[in-house]
């Protein structure tokens, strides 16, 4: 029997599009133009962004853009090398001070990025023989860093602390070390993990706590400081990572922590090892941004408030976070609901899976400080108007 033809690269790659096509779940990158504000361009066309986790809009803020200009006409563009070999920029000691200030941590490491911060933070601290609980509703960094880690994963229903605790009671002895895993704010819903009670299970059960607060940073907490400080005191978290791409309006990730953790990550791990560091430009950025954010914590409450705006002209419960989902469910509808918002002058990305479940296709609005009122009721009317209706017709 003849063999038959090898399936070239090019076959296989589209005919895997073409199947995603199909399910209205293929992915395009479109051009877009953020300005001051909320505001963005797609094909010449002004819109108003409600999809952007520049949450107090402070890529565009005239400070933090004087500081990035200002950085890098003294110091260039890049840092040259891996941070450990002779990229260790003096800024990156300041960006790494005002973290670990504002995160009450005694140290803090920065890295080129959020992903790569958890794809080298969690196999530095767990590997084979250790255990690692995850939130499922985890990002998929943390994931994918505990895959990478070696370490036993298991998954814990969202939020669930009674079947964390089963997880715990089941498989922790087996264990030399734990660590628990969740975000803090998350990043498809924007609810908020129970943090203080996370940390008081980890306690009992000498489990290390790990929250990705990308999306809380700034936005959520005492003065903007996260999710470890959203009730009365700061939650006993040891390992509070973050982003610099949000709220803080620059680039990268963080790990504060304690002296000797921080220490341990900048010897051990891979992503901070082998990657050249940040611009200089980015680390002053984000200086600067954090100066802003201390200075002003009236403003970092305006993206919740914004969010709570919206929600309550919906009858939507009442938001955690600028994050606010209207979870439609089939991936066509919400493709369609994003076009019609498009249509009306206003960008809603439609998520779909596999960055969310099966069956929880949804529009996800973003809030930030500086929508305008006016755009937040017309954007509900629509939804409430001409979305709403057709999901109820499913």
């Amino acid at each position: 029997m003849a063999k038959p033809p090898e399936e070239t690269l090019d076959d296989y790659a589209q005919a895997k599009l073409d199947a995603l096509e199909a399910q209205a779940l293929r992915r395009r990158l479109v051009e877009t133009d953020r300005r001051e504000g909320a505001i963005a361009y797609r094909d010449g066309r002004r819109l108003v962004s409600f999809c952007c986790n520049d949450y107090l809009n402070l890529s565009q803020n005239q400070t933090v853009k004087r500081a990035a200009v200002e950085a890098t006409e003294k110091y260039g563009t890049g840092s040259g090398a891996s941070r450990l070999v002779s990229g260790n920029h003096p800024l990156f000691r300041t960006l790494e001070t005002r973290l670990a200030g504002w995160k009450q941590a005694e140290d803090c490491v920065v890295f080129g990025s959020g992903y790569m911060a958890n794809m080298g933070i969690i196999p530095t601290l767990v590997r084979e023989g250790d255990l690692i609980l995850a939130d499922e509703l985890s990002h998929a960094c943390l994931l994918s860093g505990s895959k990478l880690s070696g370490a036993r994963v298991e998954i814990f229903r969202h939020n669930d602390m009674a079947h964390l605790e089963s997880l715990l009671a089941e498989h922790r002895d087996a264990a030399e070390h734990c660590l628990i895993l969740t975000d803090g704010i998350f990043s498809m819903d924007g609810d908020a993990a129970p943090v203080e009670t996370m940390a008081e299970i980890a306690a009992r059960h000498h489990a290390w706590l790990m929250t990705d607060d990308a999306h809380g940073i700034g936005v959520v907490g005492h003065e903007g400081r996260g999710s470890s400080f959203m009730g009365k005191t700061k939650a006993a978290v040891p390992l509070q990572m973050g982003t610099l791409s949000k709220a803080v309006g620059a680039y990268g990730g963080y790990l504060c922590a304690s002296r000797a953790v921080c220490d341990l990550v900048r010897t051990r791990a891979r992503t901070l090892i082998y990657s050249t560091g940040l611009p200089p430009g980015t680390a002053a950025a984000a200086i600067a941004a954090l100066d802003v954010i201390r200075a002003n914590p009236d403003y970092c409450r305006r993206p919740v408030e914004k969010a709570r705006a919206f929600t309550r002209a919906l009858n939507l419960p009442d938001p955690e976070s600028p994050i606010v989902p209207l979870i439609l469910g089939d991936a066509e509808l919400t493709l369609a609901a994003s076009a019609l918002l498009e249509a009306e002058g206003y960008l809603v990305t439609g998520i779909r899976p596999p960055t969310v479940p099966a069956g929880t296709a949804r529009l996800r609005f973003t809030f930030t400080a500086e929508h305008d009122d006016a755009d937040i009721s017309r954007l509900a009317d629509l939804v409430r108007e001409r979305i709403i209706p057709r999901k109820a017709a499913e």
